[in-house]
């Protein structure tokens, strides 16, 4: 699934992703590929990434790198899937 992340500041990540998992308002859920379509808000806390990453050096300090994951904290923000194409709005 192909994932995009905006920030107020900047486009933080756009490519694919085999993965999501989000600290939704209502409880944690998590999108694989040809999930349902689906909007939620989201709290704070960290979104998780599986997939290989290719993160621009200008934004890679908003991320936290491991060999099995990538995460980002977020303060709150909106998220839609459809056609196996995620938006990911964070403050």
């Amino acid at each position: 699934m192909y994932l995009e992340i905006i920030s107020p500041g900047a486009i933080l990540y756009k490519g694919e992703v085999k993965s999501i998992s989000f600290p939704g308002s209502y409880g944690d859920f998590q999108v694989l590929d040809n999930h349902a379509p689906i909007v939620s808000t989201l709290k704070k806390g960290k979104v998780i990434i599986q997939g290989k990453l290719t993160i621009d050096k200008e934004v890679k300090s908003h991320f936290d790198i491991s060999d099995k994951e990538t995460s980002l904290e977020i303060n709150s923000g909106t998220v839609e899937m459809s056609n196996n194409n995620v938006t990911l709005l964070i403050d």
